[in-house]
Parts: structure tokens; C-alpha cells; sequence
């Protein structure tokens, strides 16, 4: 078969701009990735998303919500994931921040508030002039006041006491505490293993997003990678949708927790990638609102102004590339 010129021009073109692609990979600086209980690394790991990454992907461990939204506000980190309420806290600390990609989990119990299976509490309507533990600025915090308001109750019809996961189920256990308000895998552990009731459910009350926020600097200085860590985290969990046993036996083995737990979560949450758009922006900025009302955030903020709609076109066009 004869090749013509043109053709054989045309291969050493690609070839010329595949080397180029090579070289400029081998330049790009690490992404320093923030990682919540080694969520977003175990997820990566298993769904086979760490494979042939063209960059350095660095993981700094975090406890919770807090201290990893201080770490991206300093920029000791470029890029993490966190939910409507403790995102809400840190733009209002100022932090230089903007989502570049949203993932939203629809699941059973993704975010609930809890009650002892024996107590007499049914609703939440029920918890007038009762104890609610949750952590403080965190989405169980949220849920409380949004449970609330839903049935004309406030904040002042109840008593908070703020302390972290590991703490307040000791308190729902023991009595210190009425009712618990936090989220999976917390609401799976305590319905399965202590047959905690359900008082309330996240599921209509929020937006149940997960909201992965890179710090300005990265966006102008790694937009790259960013493109593609957030093109991958998509892939991930859309993989997990469809293989909820070895996502959950891969947590299971980082956590500690029985693998039933994980289990339970994975087959029950659904986890699907939504566009950045104003009705996204819209739902964030009623939660900055509502916490301005209850006195929680000391002045108002514009939270439109923590969000990169440009990060839209680059995830559709890597994530369309994949399949």
C-alpha cells in the first residue's frame, strides 16, 4: 500500500506532540490533595484512579471538616472536599477558595438525626426543649437547624452540645444527649449497631453536595492538574456506584470499622458529578444565610464568589475521553 507524504507528515506530528505532552508532564508540580479519614485516597486507590497520573499527588491527612478547611485557607494544601456547612465556614474565614467540582450523594441516611431505639422522641417536632449533640459548623449542625425550622421550632427551643463524632455518640449511649445529628458512616453505625431511631433525614432537607474547593493559587498555577485530579475523582465514584463490595472492603481496611457498616453506605448512597451552576450556587448561599440569621457567621457573605463555573467544559470533556 502506498503512503502518501501527508500521511507519513501527519505521524510525526503526533508523535512530536505526544513527546511534548511527555516532557510537560514530567514538569507539572505536585497537587497537594487534602484527605478527610483518607476518603478521597482510598477512593482513587481502589477505582484504579492513582494509575498513570502524570503528576505527584500529595496527601495530608485531616480528622475532619475544620481543621482541613484551615489547611486549604492557609495554603498548606491545594485542593480538598467539603460539604455545604463547614465550606460556608470557610469562605467566612476568608479563606481564598473556589469549588472547581461538585459531587452529589443521595443516599439513605447520608446526613440524620438520631434518637436511642428506646426513646420516646419520634420527630422532630419531638425535640422541643431537648439536648442535640453535633459538632459545631459541621452538616449535622445544618441538618439541626434546618429539622427544625421545618416544623416552626428554632435554635432556642433546643440545647446544643457541640462536640466531634467520636464523642457524641458516647453522650446519645449514655443519656447526656437526646438525639444525635450528624452523618454516614455515622448514622449507619449507630442505626445497625445500636438501632438508633431516625428523627429526621437529610435527604429533603439539603443539598447533600460534596464540594472539592482548590485555593486560587492552585487554579492559576495548576490548572492542569486539577482539570484532571477532578476528572478522576468523577470517574471514582461513579465506579463506586457500581462496585459498592470492594469500595466498602477498601474503606473497611483504612477505618477499622466492620465491613458491614461500609457496606450498608455504599449500597444504599448513590454518588453522581453535577455541573457548577446558579442553582447549586443559590442553595450554598441560603445555608450562609440561615447561619447569619442564627448568629453563627458574624457577617454576610457572597458565596458566588467561591465558585469556578470554567471547571465545567474541562470535567465533560475528560470524563467523555475516559469512556
Amino acid at each position: 500500500m502506498r503512503v502518501t507524504l501527508p500521511f507519513i507528515t501527519q505521524l510525526l506530528l503526533a508523535a512530536t506532540f505526544c513527546l511534548a505532552i511527555t516532557v510537560q508532564a514530567a514538569d507539572l508540580q505536585p497537587l497537594r490533595v487534602a484527605n478527610q479519614k483518607s476518603t478521597i485516597k482510598v477512593l482513587l486507590e481502589v477505582s484504579g484512579e492513582l494509575k498513570d497520573v502524570p503528576y505527584d499527588i500529595q496527601f495530608s491527612e485531616f480528622p475532619a471538616a475544620a481543621p482541613l478547611g484551615e489547611a486549604l485557607n492557609a495554603g498548606a494544601v491545594d485542593i480538598g472536599a467539603l460539604g455545604d456547612a463547614p465550606y460556608v465556614f470557610a469562605l467566612g474565614a476568608g479563606a481564598p477558595l473556589k469549588v472547581v467540582s461538585i459531587i452529589h450523594a443521595e443516599g439513605r441516611y447520608t446526613t440524620a438525626i438520631l434518637a436511642p431505639r428506646d426513646s420516646p422522641l419520634n420527630d422532630a417536632r419531638d425535640l422541643k426543649g431537648k439536648r442535640i449533640v453535633t459538632t459545631r459548623g459541621s452538616i449535622g449542625h445544618f441538618l439541626a437547624i434546618k429539622a427544625l425550622r421545618s416544623v416552626g421550632l428554632s435554635t432556642q427551643d433546643v440545647q446544643f452540645i457541640y462536640l466531634l463524632p467520636s464523642e457524641s455518640r458516647i453522650l446519645l449511649d449514655n443519656g447526656s444527649a437526646d438525639a444525635w445529628s450528624t452523618w454516614d458512616p455515622y448514622t449507619t453505625i449507630a442505626t445497625t449497631q445500636s438501632q438508633a431511631k431516625v428523627l429526621a433525614s437529610g435527604d429533603s432537607l439539603l443539598s447533600n453536595h460534596l464540594y472539592l474547593a482548590a485555593t486560587r493559587q492552585a487554579i492559576t498555577d495548576k490548572r492542569q492538574q486539577l482539570e484532571d485530579f477532578v476528572a478522576r475523582v468523577d470517574r471514582a465514584y461513579r465506579w463506586t456506584n457500581a462496585h459498592p463490595q470492594e469500595f466498602a472492603a477498601a474503606q473497611a481496611q483504612v477505618t477499622g470499622l466492620p465491613l458491614a457498616v461500609h457496606l450498608a453506605v455504599a449500597k444504599a448512597t448513590h454518588m453522581q458529578p453535577v455541573a457548577i451552576d446558579d442553582q447549586v450556587i443559590g442553595g450554598l448561599q441560603t445555608t450562609a444565610d440561615i447561619y447569619r440569621e442564627e448568629g453563627i457567621l458574624t457577617r454576610p457573605i457572597d458565596v458566588s464568589q467561591g465558585f469556578d463555573k470554567s471547571f465545567n467544559a474541562p470535567r465533560v470533556q475528560l470524563n467523555q475521553a475516559s469512556r
